[in-house]
């Protein structure tokens, strides 16, 4: 009894040494992250700093480089500078906000941490509760535990992709609506812009934002027709690409631009109508799977299930008395 008694002693504490540890890990790594990434406020109040004026960087400027580029190396999706630059415009079309240094920070900070602490998760829960799992079984979860962390994020960011473009796809034949009644009332195309990402802020978060970064943009001195690429690079919709494409025609040949929303609206809106249709078509064959393995089934068990009972019991032979 005493051996026994002595070993759950032993692996108590043992478990609580390497929780211990692991969040001392744990805070030290998002200590140094928060440190590395500060926010808006904090940037803007290091200009006033002492060390701003004298021209020296602060220690996470200096060492925030070093860390993105083990980081970088320790993500073969991100090994090259090209495909650094399709993952960081991924993270723009995902809606991330920062700036493109600290969005390959975070993103690949937590693609590695989430790689090495999933199996070693996994492998202290076996080491934990032994002798349930073979040798075999064990690695095999330990490596599925380490593949999950490596492809979940990619499979998030991907998710935060599609809901962001589906957002802004439903969102912007209404604001085309808006923007061609400001142009009819006299405004330019610039202010329509302002005033559409403004009224928008309410009905569609996204695409206030990006009316009103190419608003920002087109105040900064940039040109029309560069801001308005910037914006379909940003959104990366093809109905988008092709409304920057024909602002762009409309402003270089002078044609109406308030005629040209509404046609692009209008076509936009058949396009989600279509959309719709599409979906409404499908839905009886996605329904079919689990109306027959599930539904049906259930329906006749109750339906004819007493009638079998029945039938059962009657055509049973009866009982031959001694």
């Amino acid at each position: 009894m005493a051996p026994v008694y002595a070993l759950t002693a032993l692996n108590t504490m043992a478990f609580i040494t390497l929780f211990l540890v692991f969040l001392s890990v744990s805070g030290l790594v998002f200590w140094a992250l928060y440190r590395l990434i500060p926010d808006a406020l904090n940037q803007r109040m290091h200009i006033f700093s002492p060390q701003a004026a004298s021209g020296a960087k602060p220690w996470s400027e200096r060492f925030k480089p070093v860390i993105h580029g083990i980081l970088l190396r320790l993500s073969p999706l991100a090994a090259s500078a090209q495909a650094s630059e399709a993952l960081s415009w991924r993270l723009i079309h995902a809606g991330a906000k920062h700036s493109k240094s600290d969005r390959l920070l975070m993103y690949l900070a937590g693609k590695t941490l989430a790689t090495l602490l999933l199996p070693a998760l996994t492998a202290l829960f076996f080491w934990l509760k032994d002798g349930r799992l073979n040798t075999t079984s064990q690695f095999f979860c330990v490596v599925l535990a380490a593949s999950a962390g490596y492809y979940l994020p990619d499979l998030i960011l991907n998710r935060l992709i599609a809901r962001r473009r589906r957002r802004l796809f439903r969102a912007f034949p209404d604001a085309l609506d808006l923007m061609r009644v400001c142009v009819q009332a006299g405004l330019s195309l610039d202010a329509a812009l302002d005033r559409v990402g403004r009224e928008m802020a309410l009905a569609s978060p996204e695409l206030s934002e990006e009316f009103s970064l190419t608003s920002l943009e087109l105040r900064a001195g940039l040109a029309r027709a560069d801001g308005l690429r910037h914006l379909a690079q940003r959104v990366n919709l093809k109905e988008i690409d092709a409304l920057a494409s024909m602002l762009v025609q409309a402003d270089r040949f002078g044609s109406s631009v308030a005629e040209s929303l509404q046609v692009h609206s209008e076509a936009l809106r058949t396009q989600r109508r279509l959309a719709a249709e599409e979906a409404a078509a499908k839905l009886p064959v996605k329904l079919l799977v689990p109306l027959v393995f599930c539904v049906f089934p259930a329906l006749l068990l109750v339906l004819i299930g007493p009638a079998l009972i029945s039938l059962w019991h009657n055509f049973q032979p009866a009982s031959v008395l001694p």
